[in-house]
């Protein structure tokens, strides 16, 4: 299957984000009835950090490690998805240990890690390589949720 016919990639939701909030940037067609359909992929991007750092705050909030792992079994519980694969898929493309203790989002590092980790999802969430990765729209989608410039060649090297 071609990447850009993923439902993910049709839906500028490249992290597969299910319906019920009202993010900003969701398109006035929301025709997928499970998965928001977004204006842009920015926008899609940019909704994943919003995720990810909610992660943050409940995770600190309960005393559980902001990990890879920990992130993926949240994000892909084992109830609707083939968690560990998607682990391992996700630690195989970006270097990043399973128990690699990631840095707070709202920090230059930590939104750095969340981009890291975003264009992997994307590559397992999307069937695409990282070089079909659209990081200008994950970098921009990083500044909407953040205030915080991510180049996108640091992202696409995996250089911080």
């Amino acid at each position: 299957m071609n990447y850009k016919n993923s439902r993910g990639w049709r839906n500028n939701n490249p992290l597969n984000i299910r319906r019920g909030e009202r993010w900003q940037g969701l398109a006035a067609n929301q025709n997928d009835p499970c998965f928001c359909k977004f204006i842009n992929m920015a926008w899609g991007y940019r909704a994943g950090m919003k995720v990810l750092k909610s992660y943050y705050r409940l995770f600190m909030q309960q005393g559980i490690f902001f990990n890879v792992q920990n992130v993926i079994r949240r994000w892909a519980p084992a109830s609707e998805n083939d968690t560990e694969v998607y682990i391992l898929g996700v630690c195989a493309r970006t270097g990043f240990d399973r128990e690699m203790l990631l840095c707070r989002p709202s920090t230059p590092k930590g939104a750095w890690q969340m981009a890291v980790l975003m264009a992997a999802m994307t590559c397992v969430e999307c069937g695409c390589w990282w070089q079909h990765v659209d990081f200008k729209s994950l970098s921009l989608g990083i500044y909407k949720a953040t205030d915080l410039y991510v180049e996108e060649e640091a992202i696409r090297r995996l250089e911080y």
